[in-house]
């Protein structure tokens, strides 16, 4: 977990992702439409993406990918970010994160 930690620290939004996950992408680009700042690592292409994928599912992520951090704060995968954007606190969530600013 350590090695996620590291990964996350300093950035305002980091996706831990595969490049040939649809729900991956989604996240992606809904994220990206406010304008954010944000970090993607795509596992498949790390030579210890399958020791970072682990990791992820010992946090709680499950499936392992998307895994999204906000303000080094694990949120969760598709379903927790989609759950934030519908209850409309997803922006709020990454202006204080200093990912966007309006």
């Amino acid at each position: 977990m350590e090695s996620v930690r590291s990964l996350v620290e300093d950035k305002p939004v980091v996706i831990f992702s595969k490049s040939s996950c649809c729900m991956s992408h989604s996240i992606q680009t809904l994220i990206s439409g406010f304008g954010a700042k944000m970090t993607v690592y795509e596992l498949d292409q790390f030579s210890n993406g399958q020791e970072i994928e682990k990791a992820l599912v010992q946090m709680g992520c499950k499936p392992s990918v998307p895994a999204v951090f906000i303000g080094q704060q694990f949120i969760g995968g598709a379903n927790q970010v989609m759950t934030l954007q519908v209850k409309n606190q997803l922006a709020a969530m990454l202006r204080r994160a200093g990912a966007i600013w309006v």
